[in-house]
């Protein structure tokens, strides 16, 4: 805090205002700033964690191959159960990773249009270096024989 602190003291005396004005805008705009900062490095963290589970990461690919999914799809796929996807699922909403769809009682996902530069260089990086993988195609094997014999109460 003690070099921004001085450069942003600096920057506001320049400013008629009073001494202890300029003291406590410079520790607010400080503090603010270094606050900034930590949630930027939190968020990019979350980014990171969310791909660091082999579910989640096999989620991701699934949805960067097929576009978007029912969670009935990658239950299947997945050989999970319905609770253990959906809380995945949830933890890449709140990672910025995936956007949801609701069309009657089921929910649809697909990768967020919204996402962050990053996040679109990290899923350009997934494409060429893990989608080729064995559990990868594996998944898109599962997926193609499920969506093909698929009842249509799920749909």
């Amino acid at each position: 805090m003690g070099r921004d602190y001085i450069r942003i003291h600096g920057f506001i005396k320049q400013f008629s205002v009073t001494n202890w004005l300029i003291s406590w805008i410079a520790v607010f705009l400080t503090i603010f700033l270094n606050c900034s900062i930590t949630l930027s490095m939190k968020h990019h963290a979350q980014i990171f964690k969310a791909l660091s589970d082999p579910i989640r990461l096999r989620i991701v690919l699934l949805l960067q191959s097929e576009g978007e999914l029912c969670v009935c799809d990658l239950m299947a796929v997945l050989k999970l159960p319905q609770s253990t996807v959906s809380r995945h699922l949830a933890y890449l909403k709140r990672s910025c990773w995936v956007d949801i769809r609701r069309q009657g009682v089921w929910m649809y996902y697909q990768l967020s249009r919204e996402s962050c530069q990053m996040c679109r260089e990290l899923l350009d990086i997934l494409q060429r270096h893990v989608s080729n993988l064995p559990e990868s195609m594996s998944d898109r094997t599962a997926l193609a024989e499920f969506v093909k014999n698929k009842s249509p109460a799920c749909t």
